[in-house]
């Protein structure tokens, strides 16, 4: 039989767990985690967040001491969704939900699908590779082959991460098909200036979120999820460079 020890334990992590998924810094899903384990009931409660795994404790109803943990391997950019999560967490600290009313809510932002459909990602990343190229090259005409070479990065992208489960070497076969996609335009004299081509291509691939977060647990004194985000962000930039390296080194 579960217990309301199990079920509070379960909705405090499922929460974190949603958070740390789609992009929440990791400040920010402590503090949300122990505020909803307080008002459970739970007392001497401590939460520790790393990129890759949730570790709860705390003592509810005299009980014995009890501590989980559980491990995040999948890390999407969604951050509607966070705001989802942190209203219910605020609902349930507020008194305005039960445990079971608030682990429904979450489990319905866990199964709904991603607040942005590919059509509009796709959209968005031609419209931000065409706009940035012209932000660092003055050039209207180029802007058309960046925008193109952003949705070419954003479809290979999304692409080979569905086959390949493979992060960093989806983010680097993106940028190569990217870059490929810039010299090719622009060998075939629909552009003019390269460089703001390819970096208007691979604005879709900047890994903007992470590195943010990376900043923010940084300073809030998270050194362990801040250097290992930081890293990540570090990881896809190589990836990136060494994708439109290869690329370039195919035309030369």
């Amino acid at each position: 039989m579960t217990t309301k020890k199990d079920k509070l334990i379960d909705l405090c992590l499922l929460a974190g767990k949603l958070m740390l998924m789609y992009g929440a810094e990791t400040y920010r899903v402590e503090d949300t985690m122990k505020r909803m384990a307080i008002a459970g009931g739970m007392d001497n409660v401590n939460s520790f967040v790393t990129t890759t795994g949730i570790f709860l404790s705390g003592v509810l109803e005299d009980d014995d001491d009890i501590m989980q943990m559980i491990r995040i391997v999948d890390r999407f950019q969604d951050l509607s969704k966070v705001t989802e999560v942190n209203h219910i967490s605020r609902e349930f600290v507020a008194g305005r939900m039960s445990i079971t009313d608030a682990r429904q809510e979450l489990k319905r932002v866990e199964k709904q699908p991603m607040n942005y459909p590919l059509w509009l990602i796709y959209i968005a990343s031609a419209i931000g590779g065409g706009a940035f190229s012209y932000l660092i090259g003055d050039s209207l005409f180029d802007m058309i082959p960046a925008s193109i070479g952003g949705l070419v990065s954003t479809l290979a992208l999304v692409l080979f991460q569905h086959y390949l489960q493979a992060k960093f070497f989806s983010e680097y076969l993106a940028a190569f098909f990217g870059g490929v996609t810039a010299l090719i335009l622009v060998h075939s004299g629909f552009g003019t200036n390269i460089d703001q081509i390819i970096i208007g291509s691979l604005i879709p691939l900047v890994p903007g979120v992470p590195l943010t977060n990376s900043v923010r647990d940084l300073m809030a004194g998270d050194l362990i999820s801040g250097l290992a985000r930081g890293a990540e962000a570090a990881l896809t930039s190589l990836s990136i460079a060494a994708g439109v390296a290869t690329a370039v080194s195919l035309f030369l």
